[in-house]
């Protein structure tokens, strides 16, 4: 399967992308190779192999949720810049409050 410049200009206008001339050119190329590649594993024989949504058997993949102590509160403000002893004090954004 081939692709034409024409293609790939819009795939890129698609992607907010800005390709010069050679970028045109070398994206072509290369979508074109992907794109002959998926071609080429269509012909694999899948009957009976089941679909997945991950190459690798994973189970449990998380660890345990653990109970620990937390850093204390006055470490955690000890180098914020203003803090009223138990939050951080930012500026206001969207005006006064």
């Amino acid at each position: 399967m081939s692709i034409s410049p024409a293609e790939v200009e819009k795939v890129a206008l698609l992607a907010r992308l800005l390709l010069d001339e050679q970028e045109l050119r070398t994206m072509t190329t290369q979508l074109a190779a992907i794109l002959e590649y998926v071609e080429l594993l269509k012909e694999v024989d899948t009957e009976g192999v089941e679909p997945f949504s991950h190459p690798l058997e994973l189970c449990g993949v998380f660890r345990p949720d653990e109970i620990k102590a937390s850093l204390d509160r006055q470490e955690a403000l000890r180098n914020a810049p203003e803090h009223d002893g138990q939050f951080y004090l930012v500026p206001a954004m969207l005006g006064e409050i």
